[in-house]
């Protein structure tokens, strides 16, 4: 596959919705998991749970990016459109299928645990303190991507994992850092969750995030919206078979 490809609507869509799906079992799939091997060691837990999210995260990108980005998250889908770099019909429909592919990851994370399908979670995650850890999260996965997409593919997918890697540790919220994430890991009682009250105040803090990190990057690059395109990895445009001089290569 190369970027001299181009990709319809739906195929993007569809990358769309099954990249977020797989995401979502790496999430829930591995929290439950730890928490029944850990032994009651939240850190522990904790610490598998970030591993496995991390290493999927990077492997997903590196498989669904040439095709749709590999955005994943209706932040990044909405910073993206804002610079040019998805045109704006076609947003609703990225964050349809992000949402829908998020709750059938977690669904399938569920049938592989024989977990209930669906469940309200109980987690609580309120206050200040873990909305605002969701605007720092959401700033810092922005600014990974705007001041990596230059980079070749497999850097990006690197850097992105990475960084959710560590804000797992570094925010108070765990870094859900993702819209369609949150909306999804409500509907799981287990160690992943989020109880769906506090889910209105964590998108808002990370769509304020998302806003924040591409208005200062958008001042840091004045070339940002060339470079939109190539969020979060080079993939074709819609409208022609050949990709920018500018774009990055693929790996």
């Amino acid at each position: 596959m190369t970027s001299a490809q181009s990709f319809s609507l739906a195929r993007r869509l569809a990358s769309e919705g099954v990249g977020t799906g797989l995401l979502l079992a790496a999430v829930v799939g591995s929290g439950i998991m730890a928490e029944r091997l850990a032994g009651g060691n939240a850190a522990l837990a904790l610490l598998a749970n970030t591993v496995a999210t991390g290493a999927a995260l990077v492997a997903l990108i590196l498989a669904f990016g040439p095709i749709s980005g590999a955005h994943f998250n209706p932040a990044v889908t909405l910073a993206d459109a804002s610079q040019g770099g998805v045109e704006w019909p076609a947003v609703p429909l990225y964050v349809a299928a992000q949402i829908v592919g998020a709750f059938a990851g977690v669904a399938a994370a569920h049938l592989m645990f024989g977990e209930p399908l669906f469940t309200a979670s109980r987690h609580a995650r309120a206050g200040i303190a873990p909305a605002f850890s969701e605007f720092v999260a959401t700033f810092g996965l922005l600014a990974v991507i705007w001041g990596c997409v230059r980079a070749r593919s497999a850097i990006v997918s690197l850097a992105v994992g990475a960084y959710i890697t560590a804000a797992y540790w570094f925010t108070a919220s765990t870094s859900f850092a993702n819209p369609a994430v949150t909306l999804a890991r409500s509907a799981t009682d287990t160690f992943a969750g989020v109880r769906p009250a506090d889910v209105p105040g964590f998108i808002v803090a990370q769509l304020l995030g998302a806003a924040a990190a591409t208005a200062l990057f958008r001042w840091l690059i004045p070339a940002l919206p060339e470079l939109a395109p190539s969020v979060v990895v080079p993939r074709a445009r819609p409208d022609t078979a050949r990709p920018s001089r500018d774009a990055a290569p693929l790996e």
